[in-house]
């Protein structure tokens, strides 16, 4: 891994404790006032302390690898050491676990998933309007079914009430596991696709770790000595975010005259604080005193812009904690089957993660994993920091999370949908923004009576949107009235259109466009003139990124009185005529020769390839792709219709086949080296769903392999 990727090593460690100023100056300043607020680093060293020996022993026998590597290579470091001037210091299992830390915050940190909610609420005021808001596509489509899971445990309030979805990072992740009775090979099939950033260097790092111990294989995220993605001989696994909060941002109250005083129960509490020094490149130190309430550091500074004037506010999150994530994955690559597999999972509190499974026995299962706070009632926004009733409960068991084994119905999927309906006996505080992902992959699984690797490879590409499937009817009515040429000739399309996200689609690229400005206005009208709102910042263009349910469902109708009387079907046409034009403007006026893959394209970018024409040479391509960030081939559904988030790794695994072995495609590969030929070497063979063989039997992987490093103990 450091021979592949030093300095991509160096620049997550950085990112991960804030020290990136000191290599980019002040451009990183943002991350790291982020990541020193959170206590990041703080929460690292913590987490050292807790570990088994075992995963101590782990953790320096990969530092001192990689401070080998450092040593032999201190004369030819990898360039970007070069290009920003400086050298990288020894690394420290402390390291590899600051790293952890932050992919953990990266997946359930999210400041905008409360923020978007508490600002909905403060401008539309509890009620219908607001119920609406947090209205998800797809809500009902979920993991597991009711009558699957223990009734209501002892103690619990079975009448809490479960709202379901919300707004969330659209991006996610699919996996699905495969039962035998199913299967056309006889045994089980898994696959698994994690969704993240595209980037000229993975983030994954694909290995093959083969002892008297393990003999795994699989991806592993970089910086961390275990695979998260992969199988052994006996056990194959995939995961997805579980998009339940384990996060609450509490609005706090401070004494009159005393901002170092918080209310709680009736009495002042004293803040904690700490006092934060970064270094900035060619900038003089930035000291930042971090407050800390009884609930967690105050955040407020550090929150999108539209809420900087929402506080104060803190940050309770169970990732500050130590996780058991080491320990729990090194567990799971040792797994010999899937009762195995699941109890090695239970140290594991953050991230929540779906995980599908299955083993050679034939046997698939599915584990929510993580550990999700209890609260005593259902809150989308800011919680109370004075009110002992908002404090958590205490956090579900892991024998009471979401779980599966065998179902009946031979198969199991997961689309970071909601885990369960709203009679599960603990609420799941899940913030999923859409299940039509799961839906769709329930679609094709029940569609087939048998399934083989290759099904579940073209299941992993496909680029139907049922988000169209479901809102073109109501947009077409309600476009007849219009009667123009060009939206005459752009329905045409439209009607005919088979609702893929093909690339060479215009009907793709026209729908896509205009909900997205359906989804601008959507937010406009309550967002943009309402008083309460422009005193908030005018927030329109920043919760739009939470509406897109509520939207969809206004094609059809406005229950809630979200337009005035009569301005709906206008500002759908008017909309519509809108998206036309930008179309136009960017891609020409003949209808005939638009097409998705025009805008919507796939460039693999370095971290430094904004810094200038040599940084430029860091990137790769420029692709048009299919699909967007709600089709199963998930490639992004940024403002700007760029690709620049998807299934950027992609695993499929026949547990039928012998040797056994695993199918995989990186859309950018092993190398971090520009140079290396083998830098960004996978993006043609996973545009065209060309993926590779992995071995676990030694005498069969060596068939493949082109160079043999050995590594000796010293």
């Amino acid at each position: 891994m450091a021979q592949d990727r030093l300095w991509q090593l160096d620049y997550l460690r950085r990112r991960a404790v804030g020290r990136l100023s000191e290599i980019f100056g002040v451009e990183a300043l943002e991350s790291d006032l982020l990541v020193r607020t959170v206590g990041l680093h703080r929460i690292a060293a913590d987490e050292e302390r807790s570990l088994p020996d075992r995963s101590i022993g782990m953790l320096e026998a990969f530092s001192s690898g990689v401070n080998s590597v450092m040593e032999a290579q201190f004369d030819r470091l990898p360039i970007e050491f070069e290009l920003l001037g400086y050298e990288p210091e020894p690394w420290r299992p402390m390291d590899c676990l600051a790293i952890m830390g932050e992919f953990r915050w990266y997946l359930t940190g999210r400041f905008p998933v409360i923020v978007m909610p508490e600002l909905a609420k403060r401008v539309l005021g509890e009620g219908p309007m607001y119920e609406a808001f947090l209205t998800a596509e797809a809500a009902d489509e979920t993991i597991l079914v009711s009558g699957s899971y223990p009734s209501n445990p002892a103690g619990v309030d079975a009448v809490l009430p479960r709202l379901g979805g919300g707004p969330d990072d659209g991006s996610g992740s699919n996996n699905w596991v495969i039962g035998a009775a199913r299967s056309s090979s006889g045994a089980p099939l898994l696959a698994s696709d994690p969704h993240i950033a595209f980037g000229a260097v993975s983030c994954w790092h694909h290995a093959h770790l083969h002892s008297d111990a393990v003999n795994v294989a699989g991806a592993a995220y970089v910086g961390v000595p275990a695979i998260m993605i992969g199988r052994n001989e006996h056990v194959a696994w995939g995961i997805t975010n579980n998009i339940c909060s384990q996060r609450d941002l509490y609005l706090e109250r401070t004494k009159p005259g005393n901002p170092n005083a918080f209310l709680y129960d009736g009495s002042w509490e004293p803040a904690i604080t700490r006092v934060e020094e970064i270094k900035v490149r060619g900038q003089p130190v930035v000291r930042k005193t971090v407050r800390h309430s009884r609930n967690g550091p105050i955040v407020d500074e550090v929150l999108p812009e539209a809420a900087t004037g929402t506080g104060p506010v803190s940050l309770r999150w169970i990732g500050a904690t130590p996780c058991g994530w080491l320990p729990a994955l090194q567990a799971s690559n040792r797994a010999r089957s899937i009762d195995d597999f699941r109890e090695a999972l239970r140290p594991w509190v953050a991230p929540t993660f779906s995980l599908v499974f299955a083993d050679v026995d034939g046997h698939v299962g599915y584990q929510a994993t993580g550990r999700i706070p209890v609260r005593s009632r259902e809150e989308r926004g800011y919680r109370h920091g004075w009110d002992p009733e908002d404090q958590w409960q205490g956090v579900i068991p892991f024998d009471a999370m979401p779980a599966s084994t065998d179902p009946d119905q031979g198969w199991i999927a997961t689309a970071n949908n909601l885990p369960a309906p709203s009679d599960f006996p603990y609420p799941l505080s899940n913030t999923s923004p859409s299940g039509h992902r799961a839906q769709r992959i329930r679609q094709m699984i029940e569609g087939q009576s048998a399934i083989g690797r290759e099904d579940c490879v073209r299941m992993q590409y496909d680029s139907l949107l049922l988000r169209s499937v479901e809102g073109l009817p109501g947009l077409l009515q309600v476009l007849e009235e219009v009667g123009t040429r060009r939206t005459d000739e752009a329905m045409e399309l439209l009607s005919s259109w088979d609702c893929c996200m093909h690339s060479d689609s215009a009907a793709a690229a026209i729908f896509e466009v205009f909900f997205n400005r359906w989804v601008q206005q959507i937010a406009n009208q309550r967002f943009s003139s309402n008083a309460q709102a422009v005193a908030l910042g005018d927030s329109g263009a920043f919760v739009s990124g939470g509406i897109s349910g509520l939207a969809l469902s206004m094609l059809y109708a406005d229950e809630v009185g979200w337009f005035e009387q009569g301005k709906r079907i206008p500002m759908i046409q008017a909309t519509f005529i809108s998206a036309l034009d930008e179309l136009t403007n960017s891609l020409g006026p003949d209808i005939s020769q638009w097409s998705w893959g025009q805008l919507h394209r796939l460039r693999l970018r370095h971290c430094l390839s904004a810094r200038g024409d040599l940084g430029e040479l860091l990137d790769r391509r420029d692709e048009p792709v299919n699909g967007n960030g709600f089709t199963v081939g998930n490639t992004g559904s940024d403002p700007d219709y760029v690709s620049k988030a998807g299934a950027n790794y992609r695993l499929v695994v026949d547990l039928a086949e012998t040797p056994p072995r695993l199918w995989y495609v990186d859309a950018a590969g092993e190398s971090g080296h520009p140079a290396d030929p083998n830098y960004c070497a996978q993006l043609d063979d996973w545009i065209n769903g060309r993926y590779h063989p992995l071995s676990l039997d030694m005498e069969d992987a060596v068939k493949t392999t082109k160079t043999l490093l050995t590594l000796e103990s010293r």
